[in-house]
């Protein structure tokens, strides 16, 4: 089967990755930092984020796999995969501030809506199929009895 909205956004976010990774390959060529920040600042927030990524677009990818298997494709899924993208490019944005901004903050915030949204509706699902399944005999039995 066809997944349209997880392989667009699948690609999307190993551009994304990318992205990030090349901000912090920049500073480390032009400061010769090989291993950690070296103590620039902007190397850590950069490096930060790029890490606040790993933790948390992989398993938000694997949500949206699942529930357009379980569900089909559908413009509010098409809708949330937008809205993760652009809070992910948001609070890459974001951490290069000093203080914290809006596009930190709404990033994050935006980047948890979309994990819990689709945790919910996985649950959901998960919860309307085993009502669809007809007890075993012996379970009708007990109930019975």
């Amino acid at each position: 089967m066809l997944l349209p909205i997880t392989l667009t956004l699948g690609a999307a976010c190993a551009l994304l990755n990318m992205w990030l990774g090349i901000r912090c390959a920049r500073i480390r060529m032009s400061a010769s930092t090989l291993h950690g920040d070296g103590g620039n600042a902007l190397l850590a927030k950069r490096m930060r984020a790029h890490a606040n990524f790993t933790e948390y677009v992989p398993m938000t990818l694997i949500l949206f796999g699942l529930v357009e298997l379980a569900t089909g494709a559908s413009m509010w899924l098409w809708s949330a995969a937008l809205v993760l993208v652009v809070a992910r490019i948001g609070h890459g944005f974001g951490m290069d501030a000093d203080k914290p901004t809006i596009w930190r903050a709404g990033g994050a915030l935006l980047t948890w809506a979309v994990m819990i949204g689709l945790a919910v509706t996985a649950l959901y699902v998960a919860y309307d199929a085993t009502r669809a399944v007809p007890a075993p005999p012996a379970m009708a039995m007990i109930r019975q009895g």
